[in-house]
């Protein structure tokens, strides 16, 4: 036995044939026992989860990374060569001496701390399945062997007759077989807001999609209303949230578009530093035969260090540390922009964003039911003008459509949607419930009914009864004679009528849900002769920031696009009202968008904004048609029927308050106050978030472009290397690392809004990103070169031959232009950080910022710095050396070359944009 397909066409008698179950006496505890072992519990699968450590080796998957093991892998080599031959000397091992020991141990715990913190990231995120485990109702009942029982919901099998009472939490998707006015929510998973109606008597002539299914009910929907019965049709994940289940389990996990950024980044920095290692040793080499060292193996051992310093100059160590520092770092701005960040990478995702799908109820609309209009006394009254009316009648129908109502909410919203709305609309006037039940209190009523579509209740009104009646208008008006109006009842019109329907004409083409109330005189629910007081329409209303946040969006060259299960024209006339879209050729059918070709949606995707009556498959099939037009898509939502699409969005966002535990577990970020527009914030943030790591890269490679091009242009003159792997590393990881945390908590700038959304396809270094990283390079290579030099010239030796002989022979002295060139460089990017902050303005502008952490930065660095020159024991792990007074000065002078030249370009902005105006 399986589950059948179109159970909403079948028969009540084929359901039992083909389910092999007795429609009075249910199954058999034997036959239960037997399926439930057959085919299973009725769960959903859980996704085998990767172990810590598997997770732990993939972040080690990286180019990057490959090039450090490499350069570790060489050094221990050499490293260990060298303490063996030490040794065989007859002296004893010195860590800091002997080797590159020192080396190998800062470049592994680089590699090591990065993977720990990708890995606690990825062991953090929360699993989706598991959400969608906890929604399963913990218990149903069952008709088994003729009689009524609780079980597990997870022991239900196909062929169960299931029992419903109002507030259950359905187990398992049932076709039902009974209904007495009977009314589910299933606004989690098919995103329409209205209660849905069911019907065990309606029987479909062909399949239907699941939000029209009325005579099906579905796993983890609750029961609003009513009562029912129904043969279990489908379990675990063959049920509709068992469907989502699989869709996010195949749902493949795409990178950001700044890890792309950064992968790109990191191959092209792992080729280009395997070219330059290969062209140094290449020129090392010439070097030792024209040096005649061909015999010597040192020379060869030193050559391979050359090779090994410029790759470690080449990588930027702590790229990965920062730029994940600098994602911390927003994270903590989201959280102020009531934003909840699941992934790291995420907070950038949403810079880069240039269209917003969103659900509707709960996330553009508050996903509550309200009266927004009324027509009384022959006028039609807005919800603005609800408390000013003074008219008897006006009241009587606020009273009437309280009383007639199941509803509360004076100790907690409790009952049907329709009915809180109507409860609060007679609160709006002072008419509290509970006020109204004591003065009248209900002494019959006759339930509403799906065929009579009206409800009676019947009240004592100071020793009078009367009843009041609710319903749909065409119903109401079968049974009216009379109209209250202006304190009189008299007899209804053929004018009055045509009226009244023109009126609920006009509430309709605004797809508001329109009800009608009458009352009699009357002992008894008697439904005739009733007397028409009036009608009240009502709607999910729109967030009232919801209509700022599009048009921030717009400005911003973002695109909002709604996507839902509700009806076309209900959505069409709020995404109409939140400037979403302006005609109804801008609004498709989840329908219609299953008779496109992909190519076909895709170009509909260019002009469409309003998706309606979709299911789930639909919404990730729009996500991807716009990511296919070359989008960021962003998607927002808070059912269980946002979940794949969620998933399937470069950025899900899903709702705090009112979003399921399924919708968040496949989110990247939650939104804690529900709120549309905490999203504009959140973009806002993003944007920023992306222009410092932008400018953190830039300031990095910069940094490393000096350090490669002082280092080969050296080698190539075939004079001593100006810095050592170990002054490299301090400056990758040191020096370099905390300007460039300071850059990532500069403020965002005030108009990020104002621009465009950035092109996806454009790299780190688009729009004049190489010319800064380039220029800034070779100013800080020209910088270091005068500091080494200036050590031979400040000894009275200027020509490259008498230098080179110099510090070959003098080693005291090579260390004095080592470490003036070393110092240069570290200072160099504590001043070049001040000019990155922001290159369009002098450096005395940006101090504005009020960024603290760049003068922190700036003191820490200077301080670290004289450490390892001042301090013997620091000094002799980084073979430094003391400078004089001259020396000190020629470095100062060389270290704020940066700073002048930011300055120069800051005055060249200044004009162009002065001549652009």
């Amino acid at each position: 036995m399986k589950k059948q397909q179109n159970v909403e066409t079948f028969s009540t008698l084929k359901l039992a044939n083909e389910y092999e179950t007795d429609l009075k006496n249910g199954l058999t505890e034997k036959e239960a026992k037997r399926r439930l072992e057959l085919f299973g519990e009725n769960k959903l699968k859980e996704k085998k989860k990767k172990p810590w450590f598997l997770v732990f080796l993939s972040q080690l998957n990286d180019p990057m990374i490959y090039v450090l093991f490499a350069a570790i892998a060489v050094t221990i080599g050499v490293s260990t060569y060298e303490t063996v031959n030490w040794l065989k000397a007859g002296n004893a091992f010195n860590f800091l001496e002997v080797g590159d020991w020192p080396d190998v141990i800062i470049i592994l715990a680089v590699i090591i701390i990065n993977a720990i913190i990708g890995t606690v990231q990825e062991l953090k995120a929360q699993s989706s399945l598991d959400a969608l485990k906890k929604m399963s109702s913990p218990e149903s009942t069952v008709i088994r062997d003729g009689k009524r029982q609780k079980v597990k919901s997870s022991e239900l099998v196909l062929g169960d007759i299931v029992v419903l009472e109002e507030g259950d939490t359905i187990g398992a998707d049932l076709r039902l077989i009974e209904s007495a006015n009977l009314k589910v929510n299933e606004s989690s998973l098919t995103g329409e807001s209205m209660q849905v109606e069911k019907s065990s008597d309606i029987i479909f002539s062909e399949p239907v999609g699941v939000a029209d299914r009325v005579n099906m009910v579905y796993m983890s929907t609750p029961v609003t209303y009513g009562r029912g019965m129904g043969i279990v049709s489908g379990c675990g994940m063959e049920t509709e949230i068992g469907k989502i289940a699989s869709a996010l389990d195949n749902e493949q996990e795409e990178l950001t578009p700044l890890q792309k950024v950064l992968a790109k980044l990191s191959k092209g920095l792992g080729i280009i530093t395997l070219i330059i290692v290969l062209l140094v040793l290449i020129v090392d080499l010439i070097w030792i035969f024209v040096d005649g060292k061909g015999t010597n193996i040192e020379a060869y051992i030193e050559a391979i260090l050359s090779s090994i310093s410029l790759a470690v100059a080449a990588i930027p160590e702590g790229l990965p540390a920062v730029v994940t520092i600098v994602l911390a770092i927003g994270v903590q701005k989201m959280v102020k922009a009531n934003t909840i960040v699941r992934k790291l990478p995420s907070v950038e995702t949403l810079g880069a964003v240039s269209v917003v799908c969103s659900d509707k109820t709960g996330t553009l609309t508050q996903n509550k039911m309200t009266v927004v209009e009324a027509y009384c006394n022959g006028q039609v009254v807005v919800s603005s003008d609800f408390k000013a009316q003074k008219s008897n009648e006006f009241r009587f129908l606020a009273k009437g459509m309280s009383l007639c109502s199941n509803a509360t909410v004076d100790d907690g919203l409790y009952g049907d949607p329709t009915e809180i709305a109507l409860v609060n609309f007679a609160n709006e006037l002072s008419l509290r419930k509970k006020d109204l039940e004591t003065m009248s209190p209900r002494i019959d009523e006759l339930p509403f009914d799906s065929d009579r579509k009206m409800m009676t209740t019947v009240h004592d009104e100071n020793g009078k009864n009367i009843g009041y009646t609710k319903g749909a208008l065409d119903s109401i008006l079968k049974h009216t004679t009379k109209i209250l109006e202006n304190g009189k009842v008299r007899s209804i019109t053929d004018d009055d009528i045509k009226k009244i329907y023109s009126t609920n004409s006009y509430f309709s083409d605004k797809a508001l849900r329109v009800l009608a109330l009458a009352y009699r005189i009357t002992d008894k629910p008697i439904e005739d002769d009733l007397i028409f007081v009036g009608l009240v329409a009502m709607i999910d209303p729109e967030r009232p920031e919801a209509k700022g946040a599009v048009e921030k969006f717009k400005r911003a060259g973002i695109a909002t696009v709604m996507i839902t299960g509700d009806h076309k024209d209900t959505a069409f006339a709020i995404a109409k009202n939140l400037g979403i879209c302006e005609t109804k050729e801008q609004c498709r059918t989840g329908a219609e968008v299953d008779a496109m070709s992909e190519d076909e949606l895709r170009e509909c995707c260019k002009s469409v904004r309003v998706f309606a009556r979709v299911s789930p498959e639909n919404k990730v099939q729009i996500v991807k048609a716009f990511k296919a037009n070359g989008n960021i898509c962003a998607m927002t939502g808070d059912g269980v029927n946002d979940a794949p699409s969620l998933k399937a969005a470069d950025i899900g966002i899903a709702m705090g308050i009112t979003g399921t535990d399924v919708a968040k577990g496949a989110a990247d970020m939650v939104l804690t106050d529900d709120n549309f527009a905490s999203i504009e914030k959140a973009v806002e943030e993003g944007r920023g978030i992306f222009a410092n790591i932008k400018k953190t890269i830039i300031f990095l490679i910069s940094s490393n472009i000096a350090e490669v091009l002082a280092m080969f242009f050296i080698i190539c003159l075939g004079l001593p290397a100006p810095l050592i792997a170990i002054h490299l590393l301090w400056v990758n990881l040191i020096t370099d690392s905390l300007p460039a945390i300071a850059l990532g908590m500069d403020p965002k700038a005030l108009d990020v809004l104002d621009e465009k959304p950035r092109d996806p396809k454009k790299g780190i270094f688009a729009d004049g990103g190489v010319k800064l990283t380039a220029g800034f390079g070779v100013v800080i290579t020209v910088a270091v070169l005068i500091s080494y030099f200036a050590a031979g010239w400040l000894n009275g030796v200027f020509s490259l031959g008498d230098i080179k002989a110099l510090y070959e022979g003098n080693a005291d002295i090579l260390h004095q232009a080592q470490t003036m060139a070393f110092t240069t460089l570290a200072f160099c990017e504590l001043f070049h950080m001040i000019g990155m902050s922001n290159v369009k303005k002098s450096f005395i502008h940006i101090f504005s910022n009020k960024n603290w952490m760049m003068a922190l930065a700036f003191v820490v660095g200077i301080g670290l710095q004289f450490l390892v020159i001042e301090v013997p024991a620091v000094r002799a792990v980084f073979s430094t050396a003391n400078l004089t007074g001259n020396e000190w000065i020629i470095t100062a002078i060389c270290s704020v070359l940066p700073l002048i030249i930011h300055e120069i370009v800051a005055i060249g902005y200044s004009i162009c944009s002065k001549k652009s105006k």
